[in-house]
C-alpha cells in the first residue's frame, strides 16, 4: 500500500437533542469544517504546524492543545504508533461554541485524517468509537461522522446507531447569535436528578419526534419538541429565548429548541414557511439588541467526507 501524504476531510455541523433527545439524537446540516492532514519532514522540535481560516479563525488555538490535533494524537495512542510530523490547515465554517457541532468536527476531521495517513489501520466503525470516546457523548460524532439524523443508545453489544428518517419538507432553521455558551457552563445548570413523570414525559415525547421527523406530521412535530430534562433551565441563560420562541411558531414554525448546550436556536418548519420563520427569529433578536445570523439550512445525508490528495 501506497504511504498517504495528504488528506483533505470535510465534516457537517450537526445539531443535537432536538428537544426531547437529550444527549442521544443529532442530526447534521449543511454547514462545514475543512481539515487537510499533510505529512511533514522536519525536525523532532518542529512536528507540528496548524493555519486556520474562515469564520472566527483568530481565536482558534495553533498549538499542541488543538483539539484537531488532540485527536490526532490520540488515534496514533490508540494504535501504538508514534505520530508523525504534521501540518493542518483549518478552513472553518461552523462558528465556535455555538451549539452547532464544532467541537465534534474537530474531532471527526483529526481521526479520519489520522486514520487515512495511517493507511486506514481502524474501521469506521472503530474511528467512531473513538471519537465517541473522546467527545463523551454520541449525539454530535454519530451525525457528523455519518451524515442525517441519528439515534444512538448503548447495548451489550456496544453502540448501536439508527438511522432517523428526516421528511425531506421538514426545513431546519438555525440562528446564530453573537455571543458564547460553553457546553460545560449549560450542563452546570442541569439538575443531577429527574422527577419520575418528567422521564415519562421525555420518553414520550421523542417516540413522538421520531414518528414527527418522518412523517412529517404537524401536529406530532408541535407536540413533539417540548423537553423537561434540559431545556427549561438552559432556556435561562439565552437572552430572549421566550420572544425568539414565540417569533418563530408566530411564523409558522412547527417548533423552536436549543441547538445542543446553545445558544444557536433551532426552529424547525416546513418549506412554504422557513424564509418567514427565519426572517421572524432575527428580527426578534435584533429587538433583543443582539447581532443573529439566521439561516435556512438543510440536512446533510453525506457525513463526513475524505479526499486523499497526495
Amino acid at each position: 500500500m501506497s504511504v498517504v501524504s495528504s488528506v483533505c476531510v470535510t465534516v457537517p455541523a450537526t445539531t443535537a437533542n432536538l428537544g426531547p433527545g437529550f444527549d442521544c439524537i443529532g442530526a447534521a446540516l449543511t454547514l462545514y469544517n475543512e481539515f487537510k492532514l499533510t505529512r511533514q519532514e522536519v525536525e523532532q522540535n518542529q512536528r507540528l504546524l496548524i493555519e486556520v481560516t474562515g469564520t472566527e479563525a483568530a481565536r482558534v488555538t495553533t498549538d499542541e492543545s488543538n483539539l484537531v490535533y488532540q485527536a490526532f494524537i490520540k488515534f496514533y495512542q490508540h494504535i501504538n504508533q508514534t505520530p508523525p510530523p504534521v501540518k493542518i490547515e483549518i478552513n472553518l465554517g461552523v462558528p465556535l461554541a455555538r451549539g452547532l457541532g464544532s467541537s465534534a468536527t474537530a474531532i471527526v476531521g483529526g481521526l479520519i485524517g489520522a486514520n487515512l495517513l495511517a493507511g486506514e489501520i481502524l474501521t469506521q466503525q472503530q474511528v467512531m468509537e473513538l471519537a465517541i470516546a473522546i467527545e463523551g457523548h454520541p449525539d454530535n460524532v454519530v451525525p457528523a461522522f455519518l451524515g442525517g439524523c441519528r439515534l444512538t443508545a448503548t447495548s451489550n453489544r456496544g453502540w448501536e446507531i439508527c438511522d432517523i428518517p428526516w421528511c425531506k419538507d421538514i426545513v431546519p432553521v438555525v440562528a446564530i447569535p453573537d455571543f458564547e455558551l460553553s457546553t460545560s457552563e449549560a450542563r452546570k445548570v442541569l439538575p443531577t436528578q429527574v422527577s419520575r413523570g418528567d422521564a415519562i414525559f421525555n420518553t414520550a415525547h421523542l417516540g413522538l419526534l421520531l414518528r414527527g421527523l418522518e412523517t412529517g406530521n404537524k401536529n406530532w412535530l408541535q407536540g413533539a419538541l417540548q423537553d423537561k430534562l434540559h431545556q427549561p433551565y438552559r432556556k435561562s441563560l439565552i437572552q430572549g429565548y421566550d420572544d425568539i420562541h414565540a417569533a418563530a411558531l408566530s411564523a409558522g414554525a412547527y417548533g423552536m429548541v436549543i441547538s445542543g448546550a446553545g445558544p444557536t436556536l433551532l426552529a424547525l418548519s416546513d418549506t412554504n414557511n422557513s424564509a418567514d420563520v427565519a426572517a421572524a427569529m432575527a428580527s426578534e433578536w435584533h429587538n433583543q439588541g443582539i447581532i443573529a445570523q439566521v439561516q435556512a439550512l438543510q440536512l446533510d445525508t453525506k457525513g463526513a467526507t475524505s479526499v486523499i490528495q497526495g
